[in-house]
């Protein structure tokens, strides 16, 4: 079933700040009034969202690859070990927050402009804190990093502020596939970037956060300098136009009605469940293998591989989301998950080719929950309380995630990673019962 032949618009309530049309500036009305101006504004988009998500891709990079060992290294214990992506998370998920609020209010550009660049500030505290050997400062500088994150996943829905409905899950794969370059780059640069580190009198793991704050700070100011007129602001006056007219013919049926509440719920479920699989299984990835003697530079490339994984499957997902379904897609996302945990569990514990697979579908199956679920959250929600509600959303899957992250430490110390894997994907079914369920509220409404 294809949920996206509908659109969902809604009349500003009490605290939608708008501009009556008349009064609506001339470059902006010439948007309202011109489909081929939108359509230029929505390809113009996707190349400043592509530019930002490259160094956003390298900045989110260091935290994946390389937190855990750094805290690790720090503390001095497994146990925890999972904090770092968890501190990470947790921030994420209050600048998912403050990010959505934001651009509902100023527009996407200032808004994830302000969580790129905080995203950099809390990247130079981790290198501050690794210099100090400060773990507070490391653990506060974690949660402002986080930012950099969140808006690194914030970024996907500028694409689809003016893409039609059957543009919108290839729209938020482009800004993905982008991402891939420098996230991939990212972990394969962990040894340069720790000897670079080291021969400034740095610790080694803090080298990637280096990359990081650079990355953040250059896809933040990317997006300041670049993303004009902004989109979002653009697709609520366009939505404002088609409301006004449409009250203004009686003969016409309105379509003019709120959020469809139970496709945000679905959606969100589809990216929660992807997210807390994903995490639990990546998080430990490192540890285990360093349990087993492998080296940063293997870790580094498997980490890589797991995050090409995660993005550039992309290519095809949006095109797949937009032609299979929503909820195709959502259900080859749980069967992905499953087999990356069952491989990750079986995997024997010298072979790196292996691992190499599990991440990898590992970062696939997060792929299609993510462009699945997110698609679904665009389809039903209205431009008035769009970026809000995708704030919002974007928090409960970083809070899921850091649930995630912290949990998946402890079940590695008192158990194995082979239990921790086998448990992510069972998890993972889960998605197939919440999408039946949402194909018969659909069939029922």
């Amino acid at each position: 079933m294809n949920y996206s032949k509908k659109e969902y618009y809604i009349m500003p309530d009490q605290e939608t700040e708008s501009t009556p049309l008349e009064n609506q500036p001339t470059w902006l009305q010439s948007y309202i009034d011109s489909p081929e101006k939108q359509q230029q504004l929505y390809r113009r988009t996707l190349i400043i969202v592509v530019i930002s998500q490259i160094f956003g891709g390298a900045g989110l990079a260091a935290g994946v690859t390389v937190g855990a060992l750094l805290a690790k290294d720090m503390l001095g214990t497994d146990s925890f070990a999972g904090i770092p992506v968890a501190l990470i998370t947790l921030g994420s998920a209050v600048a998912a927050l403050l990010v959505g609020r934001l651009s509902q209010r100023f527009g996407r550009r200032f808004g994830l402009a302000t969580g790129f660049l905080t995203g950099g500030i809390g990247a130079i505290g981790v290198v501050i804190s690794a210099a100090t050997n400060n773990i507070l400062l490391l653990f506060a500088s974690l949660l402002i990093y986080g930012a950099g994150t969140a808006t690194n996943l914030q970024a996907r829905y500028a694409g689809t502020d003016l893409a039609m409905p059957k543009q919108r899950a290839t729209a938020i794969s482009i800004a993905m596939v982008s991402t891939t370059f420098g996230a991939v780059a990212g972990p394969n640069l962990v040894e340069v970037m720790g000897e670079f580190a080291a021969s400034i009198g740095v610790p080694a793991l803090a080298g990637p956060f280096i990359l990081s704050a650079a990355a953040f700070i250059l896809a933040g100011l990317v997006l300041l300098i670049l993303l004009r007129p902004d989109p979002f602001n653009v697709a609520k006056a366009i939505a404002e136009g088609k409301a006004a007219n449409n009250s203004k013919h009686s003969d016409t049926e309105s379509t003019i009605i709120a959020n469809n509440k139970p496709l945000i719920i679905v959606g969100a479920t589809v990216m929660v469940l992807t997210q807390i699989v994903m995490v639990a299984i990546m998080t430990m990835t490192p540890i285990h293998m360093g349990h087993h003697g492998h080296s940063l530079k293997e870790v580094g490339l498997v980490i890589g591989f797991h995050i090409g994984g995660m993005y550039l499957p992309s290519l095809v997902t949006g095109i797949l989301v937009d032609k299979v379904g929503r909820t195709a897609m959502a259900i080859a996302a749980g069967a992905t998950l499953l087999l990356a945990g069952v491989i990750a569990a079986i995997a024997p514990t010298d072979s790196i080719p292996v691992l190499i697979i599990a991440l990898t579908l590992l970062g696939i199956g997060w792929n299609f929950g993510l462009i699945s679920g997110t698609t679904l959250i665009v389809d039903a929600t209205n431009p008035y309380t769009r970026a809000k509600t995708q704030g919002s959303v974007d928090v409960l899957i970083a809070l899921v995630g850091a649930s995630g992250g912290a949990l998946s430490g402890m079940v590695l110390a008192h158990s194995s990673y082979t239990t921790l894997s086998l448990t992510g994907g069972i998890l993972s079914l889960l998605l197939i019962p919440v999408v039946v369920w949402s194909r018969s509220k659909q069939s029922n409404s």
